[in-house]
């Protein structure tokens, strides 16, 4: 491997991540709030890191990254951003230990929105200002960032966004990856202004506003609030939220078709309708389990509240405007499937993704029928388009990788002395990048009191389900060296 080239790549992308943190030190400046000093702290800390690697990488060639150096490259510029912006949440005091500092900024940048802080509210706006920003600076991609933003980095971009965005079904909106890059980020920034503006218009201030969008659009769910959005009481603002996660958990491939004039791009793909199917009808039973058990006093509160939760967990957001382990079981239950789902493949939504869940789908149809007619050939289609073998084999692979990596790691968090409802939940919301959970880790609670070790398992989970599994295993694969 070239380690030249991964050190200097990893140079640049903890660079972009470091001079972030300029803007919440803005906030910090208005405010007059000590969390200044803990912002140049970490700002000292990141150019520091930024130039040791740059040093060590400074005879790299561009044209040496393949497929293992942008593996690594990619799982490692998570690593090194979420140790570089733990660290105003660890040097200010917002979090004890630096263990809980590395988490926050892990379900930050993986847009996952478990939290380790007990009382939010209280912390300085630059602080919450940094934790939502972590959002949207992930929610798109760090890697994707640094290839809209750094055109050195063009040499070898292929590899590094195959790397970063491992879908079961590959899409380049155009021949350039940088331009691809530019695009997505430009469709991104449109709905951060929109949606920003859309909240400011139901009565929002500036900074709730813009840390509740940053939120929606990477499908994260930090809230500055310490009873999230429910804390508004506002139709209004919950709408707003939910259209925008629900746009937000879409493939963005489809959104930049729509703009070009493609109007009818979204419903002719198949993922798509699946997505918006699920969100129907998981929304349909939910509101009827909350009328049906006297949850909610009429229809259009119950329909609010189970739309906002249904599309907030299927997207992964994890925003939450009432505390659904008051709800039926039914309803809970219903919220759980959803969180192993996700949203569609190419949004900042986290999950198993639908199209995989389409194409099990139609790989299991497909066998059952050969089951009856031996004979008869049965691909599968998506699109009315056959699947490459190779396609299904791997997103077969992915859900065994998946279940494999949830037991394991529940395994882990029991074995730590967690209860076991808190424990699958607790794995299942940070692999899936959703958020809350259920149990001590359920939506009116947080992860302060998972054990230290239990913490690391969580963060493994987290940069594991943000980057599909495949390009953080592989680095541990010895086969994947050879050669």
């Amino acid at each position: 491997m070239h380690r030249a080239v991964v050190c200097k790549t990893l140079s640049l992308v903890t660079a972009v991540v470091t001079v972030f943190q300029f803007l919440p030190m803005l906030w910090s400046i208005h405010d007059a709030t000590p969390d200044l000093n803990p912002f140049l702290a970490a700002l000292g800390a990141g150019a520091a890191l930024s130039a040791l690697l740059f040093v060590a990488g400074r005879d790299a060639d561009p044209r040496d990254m393949g497929p293992r150096e942008a593996l690594t490259v990619v799982t490692l510029a998570w690593v090194c951003a979420s140790g570089v912006g733990a660290l105003p949440f660890w040097i200010s005091g917002a979090v004890p230990t630096y263990t809980d500092a590395f988490f926050e900024a892990m379900s930050g940048f993986t847009t996952t929105g478990a939290s380790v802080l007990t009382h939010i509210e209280g912390n300085p706006r630059g602080i919450l200002f940094w934790r939502s920003l972590t959002h949207w600076l992930g929610g798109m991609g760090i890697i994707v960032l640094s290839l809209a933003v750094l055109p050195m980095l063009g040499v070898g971009g292929t590899e590094l966004l195959k790397a970063e965005a491992p879908g079961p079904i590959k899409e380049k909106l155009t021949p350039r990856v940088q331009q691809t890059a530019l695009i997505l980020w430009g469709i991104y920034v449109l709905f951060t202004v929109v949606q920003t503006g859309a909240l400011l218009a139901g009565g929002l201030s500036f900074f709730d506003a813009l840390t509740h969008t940053f939120g929606t659009v990477a499908t994260g769910g930090f809230s500055p609030l310490n009873q999230s959005v429910g804390q508004y009481h506002s139709p209004y603002v919950e709408w707003v939220i939910t259209l925008f996660m629900f746009l937000s958990g879409a493939s963005f491939a489809l959104h930049y078709r729509f703009l070009r004039g493609n109007g009818s791009a979204h419903w002719r793909d198949p993922e798509f309708r699946l997505y918006a199917g699920i969100t129907v009808g998981a929304t349909a039973l939910v509101t009827g389990a909350l009328l049906a058990s006297g949850a909610c006093d009429g229809l259009s509160d119950a329909l609010r509240y189970a739309a906002f939760q249904v599309v907030s967990v299927l997207t992964t957001t994890g925003f939450v405007t009432a505390d659904f382990e008051q709800w039926p079981y039914v309803t809970q239950f219903v919220l759980l499937l959803l969180m192993f789902i996700g949203g569609c493949a190419g949004s900042t939504g986290g999950g198993m993704k639908n199209i995989r869940v389409l194409l099990v789908w139609r790989q299991a149809r497909s066998e059952l029928l050969r089951l009856v007619h031996p004979r008869g050939i049965f691909p599968v289609r998506v699109g009315g388009a056959p699947v490459e073998r190779s396609v299904v084999t791997s997103v077969t692979a992915f859900f065994t990788l998946y279940v494999i990596s949830f037991a394991l790691s529940s395994l882990a968090l029991t074995g730590l002395g967690m209860d076991v409802l808190s424990a699958t939940t607790g794995v299942a919301a940070c692999l899936g990048n959703v958020g809350p959970g259920l149990g001590s880790v359920g939506p009116m609670d947080n992860f302060s009191g998972v054990p230290l070790l239990g913490k690391w398992v969580l963060s493994f989970d987290m940069l594991l389900g943000r980057l599909e599994i495949y390009t953080v295993l592989l680095i541990f694969l010895r086969g994947a060296w050879r050669g």
